[in-house]
């Protein structure tokens, strides 16, 4: 669900506009329910209990809120651009929103880093997929250095969690991590893929 939704405007791009908003907005109002609903239904189904539902609660209501204003904010600097579309927008609504999917994956790891580690490669695919989307949003989003501090907290939390569910973190988060880093040392900071006219 990360994987693809947090991809909406870059995807979705060339469908236009309708009136003064664009189509791609519009298709993402439900993700940030989609992917909350994802982390509860695993969740419900490993009967998982206590204080990971409060990380995951917390967590749900900031990345919920910060997709929310930065819909919002974005629609209107597309439209009419400022300073303070810009503020909610590049930096609220992606702090939170960003900071919020960090929680919901802490959430996940609280709840679910125990249990045994899944069968088969395709954990390996859907690891890269999301340390790659992590990677891309802590650059589009203008929060690189949130994402070097979680993706590291991220690793280390993945070796603590060997052999189990939890050690996914590591090759998620190790992709997010080197990506950062080689994005930081090449541009010698961290422009964003729009900055660059790369879409």
């Amino acid at each position: 669900m990360v994987v693809v939704g947090h991809h909406t405007g870059a995807i979705l791009g060339p469908l236009g506009e309708v009136g003064t908003t664009r189509w791609a907005d519009w298709i993402e109002i439900p993700l940030p329910y989609a992917v909350v609903g994802c982390a509860v239904g695993a969740f419900l189904a490993a009967g998982v209990r206590g204080r990971a539902w409060l990380v995951l609660a917390a967590a749900a209501v900031a990345y919920t809120q910060g997709q929310g204003i930065h819909l919002a904010a974005n629609s209107i600097a597309n439209d009419a651009p400022g300073d303070a579309a810009h503020l909610w927008d590049e930096v609220v609504g992606h702090y939170f929103w960003y900071g919020g999917l960090a929680g919901i994956v802490a959430g996940l790891a609280l709840g679910l880093g125990g249990l045994p580690r899944p069968a088969g490669p395709f954990r390996h695919v859907l690891a890269v997929l999301f340390g790659f989307t992590a990677f891309t949003n802590f650059v589009e989003g203008g929060t690189a250095v949130l994402g070097l501090v979680t993706s590291l907290a991220f690793v280390v939390w993945g070796f603590r969690q060997r052999g189990r569910a939890g050690e996914l973190l590591i090759p998620t988060y190790v992709i997010a991590t080197v990506g950062l880093v080689a994005w930081g040392v090449y541009w010698r900071g961290w422009p964003q893929f729009s900055e660059l006219d790369w879409f």
